[in-house]
C-alpha cells in the first residue's frame, strides 16, 4: 500500500495539531498540501472512536494525516501502533520503544514513522529511555546519537522526533542532531517550543547541516487558545518561511 505523502520529495513538510477536520482541510490548504496534520491518539476513549474519527481527516486531507501521541506521552505507545495499523496514516508519532510495533502492524515501509528522542545537557547525545517504562527510570539512556539512529532503523523507524527542543535553548545539541541525520541519512523531527519567530532559524539549521528531510512540529505557539484551532494564517506564515527557504 503507497501511503507515501504527496509532498515528501519535498525537503520540509510542516507538522501541526488540527482541532477538528475543518480546521484540518483549512490548514492543509494553507500550506497548499506541505503539511502533516497530528490528530492525538490520547483524545479519544477507545481505538474505535479514533480510527472512526480520524477517517474522516483521512478523507478530507488526501491522507495528511500524523497520528500523534499527545504532549509526547508515552502511556499513548500501544494505542498510536494498533489504530496506525488500521488507518495507514502517511505519519506516526512513536516513543523511541514504540517504533518496532508500529513499523510491523503498518506492514509497509512507506509511512514515516519517527522516534522520540531528548536532549541530555552533553553534545553528541540523547535520552532514548522515552518509553512507557523506560522514561519512568531515575537514570537515563544517554547514547551517541548516531547510535539512536541506528536503532531507529533496526526497528524501521523513519526520522528523529527530538523533544522537547524548548526552542533554541540546546542548539549546541541540536546542531549535533542534524549533523548526526545528514551523515546517517535519515529524516529529522524538530519538536518543542518551535514559534513563528525561531522558525527559520530552527530550519536553516538543519539545512545548512545538509538533513535531507525536515519534519518540524509547531504547535501551541500558533494554536489559538479561544477556539483551539491551529490558526490557517499562521500557517500560511511558517510556509511563506519554507518556500522562501528551499523554494
Amino acid at each position: 500500500m503507497n501511503v507515501t505523502p504527496k509532498y515528501l520529495n519535498n525537503r520540509i513538510s510542516l507538522n501541526i495539531l488540527a482541532n477538528s477536520v475543518e480546521n484540518a482541510k483549512e490548514c492543509f490548504d494553507a500550506a497548499e498540501g506541505h503539511i502533516l496534520l497530528g490528530v492525538l491518539s490520547k483524545n479519544y476513549d477507545s481505538d474505535e472512536a479514533a480510527i472512526e474519527d480520524m477517517l474522516h481527516y483521512k478523507e478530507t486531507i488526501d491522507n495528511a494525516l500524523s497520528v500523534g501521541l499527545g504532549a509526547g506521552d508515552p502511556r499513548q505507545s500501544e494505542m498510536v501502533s494498533r489504530i496506525s495499523g488500521k488507518l495507514q496514516p502517511q505519519h506516526v508519532n512513536q516513543v523511541f520503544t514504540g517504533v518496532g510495533t508500529s513499523r510491523a502492524l503498518l506492514n509497509q515501509s512507506d509511512t514515516v514513522v519517527n522516534g522520540l528522542i531528548s536532549p541530555t545537557g552533553k553534545v553528541g547525545y540523547v535520552n532514548i529511555a522515552t518509553g512507557p517504562l523506560s522514561s519512568q527510570t531515575e537514570e537515563k539512556a544517554e547514547v551517541p546519537i548516531k547510535t539512536a539512529i541506528a536503532l531507529l532503523k533496526d526497528m524501521g523507524g523513519s526520522s528523529v522526533k527530538y523533544f522537547p527542543m524548548k526552542g533554541l535553548t540546546y542548539r549546541e545539541e541540536y546542531e549535533a542532531v542534524a549533523k548526526a541525520c545528514a551523515e546517517e541519512d535519515f529524516m529529522l523531527e524538530p519538536t518543542g517550543g518551535i514559534t513563528l519567530d525561531n522558525f527559520e532559524e530552527i530550519l536553516q539549521i538543519a539545512l545548512d547541516a545538509g538533513v535531507k528531510k525536515i519534519i518540524p512540529h509547531v504547535y501551541s505557539s500558533i494554536i489559538d487558545k479561544e477556539t483551539g484551532d491551529s490558526r490557517p494564517e499562521d500557517v500560511q506564515k511558517l510556509y511563506s518561511i519554507m518556500k522562501k527557504l528551499v523554494g
